[in-house]
């Protein structure tokens, strides 16, 4: 018998939060360096320079992950802007102050 493998939906931006990118993985930390390190340089967020993680929700199965990350990609940008003010208010880099440490 094999463990569910869970997964987490993350929202990164650049410095001056105009662009946003929904994100799905299984690896949040190893997913978030990619980002912030331009692992992929023709991707939207090196583009965009999307190298700050304002948002990110655990789930228990990947598949609930990648169904929220549909829904929050298929929602209005007003929606992804409260989603995350309600929890991250002052748009801090969530990489730095919680997720490096664990």
């Amino acid at each position: 018998m094999t463990m569910p493998k869970g997964g987490f939906v993350y929202i990164m931006t650049n410095k001056y939060h105009t662009t946003l990118y929904v994100g799905v993985t299984s690896d949040l930390v190893s997913r978030v360096i990619q980002h912030r390190e331009h692992h992929f340089p023709k991707s939207f967020t090196a583009r965009y320079k999307c190298t700050k993680l304002v948002y990110y929700n655990s789930f228990n199965h990947i598949e609930s992950a990648i169904a929220e990350e549909k829904r929050l990609k298929g929602g209005s940008r007003q929606q992804k802007l409260d989603l995350i003010e309600n929890l991250n208010p002052n748009w801090d880099d969530l990489f730095l102050n919680e997720i490096q440490y664990w």
